[in-house]
């Protein structure tokens, strides 16, 4: 198959591009050049929140265009239009924040979505991904798919969760760990996203599919000790409830990545059904595989994971884990 990646040189973009090439796949890569393409592509340059910025994409057909754009709608928008006749499918990957806040856990495709438009400016991420999908849709109808995303770690990772807590366990010593052990999780390892959407969209699937692991697929406490047999780390998680984090001003998501404390929110994101995906292939590896692929990626990059300028920093400072801790 002939694929046409739009982006493709980190994280969610350079792991689909992998997968593709992994399959004998001709991969074009279309990015605004910040980043080196990776090997084995065919770089075309353009930046798409310019006038001209589609240029380079006047000509050629492909089989399939993946697309993981996050900002304004409107990218999206003149991207499909661009090749609705000389592509067959394209996939835009979405991301499970599009379903309106707050919502029962258990929440599947059918739940209610928020607004959105494909001729809107960027809004607020929700929105903006809400208004992805409809672009994608407005100009291939049947022949979109729509991949609603949840929580993303694994290689290649420029957000800064699953890298925090890798080195963090990896320094030792007295851990805050949040909330319990059992507290289940949810989220996808990049691969097993590009995986399944490749599979998917060269299957034909179209509509919405929310892709993240089935509830309850790790732990709190399964994600610390992969954590640490990844990376040989001692530590000594102190389980700390989550009414004591709150006290302490420590910031869920940010400070203490990918946990949430009990309640509305946590269900939310990390309770969703995606008896939909499962049943058209899904598969997920384990959270201890998830844990040492990225820390043995980090470790050939210098332990220092690259970070997305438009997103904030990660993890609690030693200062204020230790001053929480007694320590």
């Amino acid at each position: 198959m002939k694929l046409l990646m739009l982006g493709g040189t980190e994280f969610v973009g350079r792991a689909i591009v992998e997968d593709a090439l992994d399959r004998g796949w001709d991969v074009t890569v279309f990015h605004r050049g910040q980043h080196a393409a990776p090997p084995r592509t065919t770089a075309l340059h353009g930046d798409r929140t310019t006038p001209d910025g589609l240029a380079a994409l006047a000509e050629g057909e492909w089989d399939l265009v993946v697309d993981t754009w996050s900002g304004a709608p409107t990218a999206v928008r003149d991207s499909a239009r661009l090749l609705a006749g000389r592509a067959g499918q394209y996939t835009y990957i979405s991301s499970r924040s599009v379903y309106v806040y707050p919502s029962p856990a258990g929440l599947g495709e059918a739940g209610p979505v928020v607004e959105g438009s494909a001729d809107a400016d960027a809004i607020a991420y929700a929105e903006d991904k809400r208004g992805g999908e409809l672009a994608a849709e407005a100009a291939f109808g049947d022949r979109a798919l729509l991949v609603r995303a949840g929580l993303i770690i694994g290689p290649y990772e420029n957000v800064g969760r699953l890298p925090w807590w890798l080195n963090r366990v990896a320094r030792g010593g007295p851990l805050l760990a949040p909330g319990r052990p059992d507290l289940p999780l949810q989220y996808i390892d990049v691969r097993d996203l590009a995986r399944w959407t490749l599979d998917a969209a060269a299957a034909g699937r179209a509509g919405a599919y929310d892709l993240v692991s089935p509830r309850g697929h790790a732990t709190m406490g399964g994600l610390i000790a992969a954590c640490a047999a990844a990376t040989g780390g001692t530590v000594e998680p102190r389980w700390t409830a989550d009414a004591v984090i709150e006290k302490a001003g420590i910031e869920p998501w940010t400070e203490l990545p990918i946990w949430l404390p009990e309640g509305e929110l946590h269900d939310f994101m990390f309770g969703g059904d995606v008896t939909k995906a499962l049943d058209a292939g899904l598969t997920c590896r384990p959270v201890e595989e998830t844990a040492a692929d990225t820390w043995a990626w980090l470790r050939s990059i210098g332990g220092v994971a690259p970070h997305r300028p438009d997103r904030p920093n990660k993890g609690i400072s030693a200062e204020r884990e230790a001053a929480l801790l007694g320590l």
